[in-house]
């Protein structure tokens, strides 16, 4: 197996106080995951985490995009995979049958995609209709005072100016939860560029990874971006309040993404894929999702495999108190209880 390259960052962050003591694993076990952007700062920081109660485990993480984590779990080169997007029934036929087992999706945290600027002198959060996204995004609305937008933002005087669309250039769970939602508020973008984790752009320029787009807006003045949440923060970008289903202007909060996950925990289905977008209720941020590990039922390697469920195990108790420290909220109880009893269903 290709050993991808560790990736271990190491937070400023309140610390988590007593750990508790694991199962260890046994020395030089190595586990390998790939995939999403989305998560790999609440996961570098659960890697990190969860060494300091297990000294024994080694799990290494790549971040090369959701599209990457499918593909590589799918032709197994990596132990495990992440994925914002879950994926689709034709993929979990071809990773079940070329690999003789059945793949699950363990929901680990509720992120948020925001819509990130670089408007010189424009030093608060600006308003967002969905109109005015999908008009952005389709290169209909071309500047930042185009009335769609100023009538939102009626105390700013917003520039005359064009404004430069970015986006990801690679197969990106973070694409995905963004086109999945414009897909539900515009019918037009539904049938003309589609929710999936690669599209055609119709305008703008892109970048790889969410640090690619961030990178991008964060040079580019006048610019605009989709990124997760946690990437605008560490790099000290404004992002927009987006207008809900309820018709509200909603910042990405902690509250405001749990009520996304709580107004639909009810209905999520047995195999846990779910999508949150544009979800129903009073104070729901709508551009809401869950992200996913993606891991084979039955662990050929019984030491990795003890490993791995004990790391699941903690992450889901333990480990979900480091989530709101990173702009992600935990996962409702109701949602906790269904993941923990997918990884109690490992087999090794």
């Amino acid at each position: 197996m290709k050993v991808l390259t560790a990736i271990l960052i190491s937070l400023t962050l309140i610390s988590c106080g007593d750990k508790k003591e694991v199962t260890t694993s046994k020395p030089g076990s190595q586990i390998n995951g790939a995939g999403a952007t989305f998560p790999y700062p609440i996961y570098s920081k659960w890697f990190s985490e969860y060494g300091k109660v297990n000294k024994d485990a080694k799990i290494n993480y790549q971040s090369i995009g959701s599209g990457g984590g499918v593909k590589q779990i799918t032709e197994g080169t990596v132990d495990f995979g992440a994925s914002d997007s879950p994926m689709s029934n034709e993929e979990i036929e071809k990773a079940n049958t070329k690999n003789n087992n059945k793949i699950i999706h363990i929901p680990t945290v509720i992120g948020s995609v925001v819509l990130t600027y670089n408007i010189p002198g424009i030093d608060k959060n600006i308003n967002l209709t969905p109109e005015a996204i999908t008009g952005i995004y389709l290169g209909k609305i071309k500047k930042w005072n185009d009335p769609v937008i100023q009538k939102e933002n009626p105390d700013l005087k917003l520039p005359d100016k064009e404004i430069i669309v970015t986006y990801r250039t690679d197969g990106s769970g973070t694409t995905y939860v963004f086109t999945d939602y414009l897909g539900k508020v515009s019918e037009e973008w539904k049938t003309k560029v589609g929710t999936a984790k690669d599209v055609k752009f119709p305008a703008g320029q892109g970048g790889k990874g969410n640090e690619g787009v961030t990178g991008l807006v964060k040079q580019l003045e006048y610019s605009v971006g989709y990124v997760e949440l946690v990437y605008a923060l560490q790099n000290n970008l404004k992002y927009a309040n987006v207008k809900n289903s309820e018709g509200e202007f909603i910042a990405p909060t902690l509250e405001s993404l749990t009520k996304a996950a709580e107004q639909t925990s009810a209905e999520i289905p047995d195999d846990l894929r779910q999508s949150i977008t544009n979800a129903k209720g009073k104070g729901s941020y709508p551009i809401s999702s869950y992200t996913y590990i993606l891991i084979y039922e039955n662990q050929k390697d019984a030491q990795k495999g003890k490993t791995m469920k004990s790391f699941f195990e903690w992450a889901l108790t333990d480990g979900e108190k480091f989530a709101k420290d990173l702009g992600y909220a935990p996962l409702p109880e109701t949602v906790i209880a269904r993941a923990k009893q997918k990884v109690s269903g490992l087999k090794f």
